[in-house]
């Protein structure tokens, strides 16, 4: 549809048309008993009017959504489709790692191949918008839905984000298989005080917009459709009401021309924030910010005509938000096609199949960072002996995270059951045994999903459980530890002050620990744990994320040696909590820590040391790699010149590998304080033994560029450091001056 005919529909449409395609309905007045339902009451809407709203979300299935699209078309006025969204965050289907694991792959065009799978499966099951990528940056592993992030580097997160974005928009969204992106949450929804979810942001201006907003508008950059407003304020403005961040930052410095779309309830919930007296004024506000659909609340579909009627806000002021929902859904040919790709044999046909196993399966493999491996004591061989696998994850198939809604444990093989599969295969050919040896959590303990507390399954017997395994890590020659957080340890709502293991498990590794001292142990999360007691009483440490439909065959492919690791944390481990929030990227300090321990006055800990367990960037490998001192193409940039870094990397061990090789940046004198690294590039190469690769970062001035003390976005003349290496920690560099 043109747009001169998208604007003769807006026209032609009545006022409760217009703001009925304002709303978005939760999935349960989706039903055939909508009308007995809570929302439908709170609401004050008729069986009518439900199909009359422009959106709903979390509703799937090929055959139901083409049945709910008829009764659109034939109750709404002008037979305009509804939008069909949904959290398709790391998958829909098939599972693969959840995002902040996807980060550590430090590989796009897999995270990409990843989203592109998502889409596929989900839009031939009638689902038209995913809300994905979620671009906000994090440092406080406290916060659970760190897990939803690629990280704390500005530059991975926007690198991965735009990578998403193509993967599901495809080249563009009338193509088959793909879906329209959502990119979340604006703005800064990953630095809540405390690390505690929907709590409030404190950040001042230069730091937001230095290092919580270039994600974002990177995605809006790669043409991402939609942005979802965050819960949190900014400037102690409500985001889903702050005119400055919606209007002047997003659509105007941005240049976001695409829909705008509230998170759940987050309108009514201005009035939580006491920025708003009512719905009614909240409603006001968010239209005034420019957020086009209200994500399950009544506030709009309530009060927006009243507003009109008393003249609180104009009529066009409406007509903009519905304009973009229409160019939405003429974007993704709604028009022509109302159920668009929904196919109920294609997504028979997709879902699950060979290849998209065979893809998740590979980037669960790709993701897992080896933390530790003394004495070489992985990949498992001949020379590890007898093998004893202990641990709730032994039989966990729950592998694929928080938000995977559609995720099945029927789909998922456990680590037991896939190792029956590889001995059957021949892909294994001594069988381990096998303890759970704990409960995931203490007795009694209780984990919140929403709607209820999570059905964790807990074996009374405690005692016989670790006895079971105490005897069976006697007779092992190796044990592998298949310990972590359940799932709904983290992800949104999951925030917590306690980081490390739960206490049954640590109990069980201390026992373990005591008769067997050959020990690895695989680490499940969500979130970067506090691991030192893990590191103490182990020889090597996985760390496994939550790895998705595949992640017991790829777990075993890196533990056998099938697949050599090669993730990167993307996220600090700190050494305790105490230390959140933490990041690669710290600002310098006017007493910096010189070690020297007799000396109180220094910004340090009097109980730990400043440093992290494993730094940004950090992962081991079962080779080693050499990377040689930094070599510059000149020593002096200027803006219309450009500077190469190039450095050789050898594999000096005996496998092939692959390691990332990463870029980092210092301004050693500037206006302002400035980070002491920031990351500005990475390339992830592969060597067989002995081979060697010259890698190569093209610097230029744009890179340089902060805000500086006179508010503007540019670079300043002075001393630079280049660090090459393979993490944040590396001291390989250096030095250039941009004149």
């Amino acid at each position: 549809m043109t747009k001169e005919k998208l604007l003769e529909l807006l026209k032609d449409m009545s006022l409760e048309e217009k703001i009925g395609q304002l709303v978005q309905l939760p999935p349960e007045l989706m039903g055939d008993d909508a009308m007995a339902t809570g929302p439908a009451q709170s609401m004050g809407i008729t069986y009518e009017q439900i199909y009359e709203c422009g959106s709903t979300l979390t509703v799937t299935g090929a055959e139901k959504l083409k049945k709910i699209q008829d009764k659109v078309l034939s109750t709404q006025p002008h037979k305009i489709p509804m939008l069909f969204m949904a959290d398709i965050i790391n998958g829909y289907r098939t599972i693969y790692p959840i995002p902040l694991a996807q980060g550590a792959s430090f590989d796009t065009k897999l995270s990409e191949e990843c989203a592109r799978m998502a889409a596929k499966e989900s839009s031939y099951d009638g689902l038209h918008v995913t809300f994905s990528p979620m671009a906000d940056l994090v440092k406080d592993s406290r916060w659970g839905r760190v897990m939803e992030s690629t990280g704390e580097s500005v530059f991975l997160n926007s690198e991965m984000g735009k990578a998403m974005i193509v993967g599901y928009q495809g080249k563009d969204m009338t193509e088959e298989g793909s879906m329209a992106a959502c990119v979340k949450h604006f703005a800064a929804y990953g630095a809540p005080m405390g690390g505690r979810d929907y709590n409030t942001v404190e950040l001042d201006e230069r730091t937001l917009k230095d290092e919580y907003l270039p994600a974002y508008e990177a995605a809006i950059k790669a043409g991402v459709a939609l942005t979802m407003t965050s819960f949190n304020t900014i400037n102690r403005v409500p985001s889903t009401a702050n005119k400055w961040l919606m209007r002047d930052i997003l659509r105007d410095k941005m240049g976001f021309k695409g829909v705008l779309i509230s998170d759940w309830g987050a309108i009514g919930e201005l009035v939580n924030h006491a920025v708003a007296a009512d719905k009614k004024e909240a409603a006001r506000l968010a239209l005034e910010a420019g957020v086009d659909i209200d994500m399950c609340t009544e506030s709009y579909f309530a009060n927006t005509k009243a507003l009109i009627d008393e003249g609180l806000i104009s009529e066009e002021l409406l007509d903009e938000c519905v304009l973009r929902i229409l160019e939405l859904k003429n974007d993704l040919g709604l028009f022509e096609n109302p159920y668009r790709f929904a196919d109920e044999a294609k997504a028979k046909e997709c879902i699950l199949s060979k290849e998209n196993r065979a893809l998740a399966r590979k980037a669960a493999g790709q993701s897992m960072v080896l933390l530790e491996n003394h004495k070489s004591i992985l990949p498992l061989s001949e020379k590890s002996g007898k093998v004893a696998f202990i641990g709730p994850y032994v039989d966990c198939k729950h592998l694929y995270g928080f938000w995977s809604l559609w995720g099945r444990d029927e789909d998922t093989a456990s680590v037991r059951e896939t190792v029956d599969e590889f001995i059957k295969t021949g892909e294994l050919s001594e069988k381990p045994s096998f303890a759970q040896g704990s409960n995931f959590l203490k007795k009694g303990e209780k984990l919140v999903q929403f709607g209820g507390y999570a059905d964790i399954p807990e074996n009374e017997d405690e005692e016989g459980m670790l006895n079971e395994a105490l005897n069976l890590a006697k007779e092992a020659d190796t044990v592998v530890m298949l310990l972590g957080e359940h799932a709904f340890h983290s992800g949104e709502a999951g925030s917590r002050t306690d980081i490390r293991l739960p206490k049954p498990q640590r109990k069980l590794l201390d026992e373990v620990s005591k008769v067997n001292k050959n020990i690895v142990t695989v680490v499940f999360s969500g979130r970067p744990l506090d691991l030192r007691d893990v590191k103490k009483r182990s020889k090597a440490v996985l760390e496994a994320w939550f790895p998705g439909t595949e992640g017991a065959a790829a777990l075993l492919d890196v533990l056998y040696g099938k697949v050599n690791p090669s993730g990167k944390v993307p996220m600090t481990f700190p050494r305790n909590v105490g230390q959140l929030p933490m990041c690669y990227n710290e600002l310098p300090t006017g007493r910096p820590n010189n070690g020297d321990d007799t000396n109180r006055a220094m910004s340090r800990y009097l109980d730990v040391a400043n440093t992290p367990l494993y730094p940004f960037g950090y992962g081991l490998s079962y080779t080693k790699f050499d990377i040689s001192p930094v070599t510059l193409s000149s020593d002096t940039l200027t803006k219309d010149t450009s500077i190469t870094a190039s450095v050789k990397v050898t594999n000096v061990g005996k496998v092939t590998g692959s390691e990332v090789v990463q870029l980092y940046i210092r301004d050693k004198v500037a206006s302002v304080s400035r980070p002491v690294k920031e990351h500005k590039g990475f390339e992830k190469i592969c060597l067989k033994p002995g081979e060697e690769k010259t890698v190569e970062f093209v610097i230029t001035e744009d890179m340089l560029r902060f805000t500086t003390i006179n508010n503007v976005y540019e670079s300043e003349p002075g001393s630079f450091d280049v660090f090459v290496g393979n993490s944040s920690a590396t001291d390989n560099k250096a030095e250039f001056i941009l004149k």
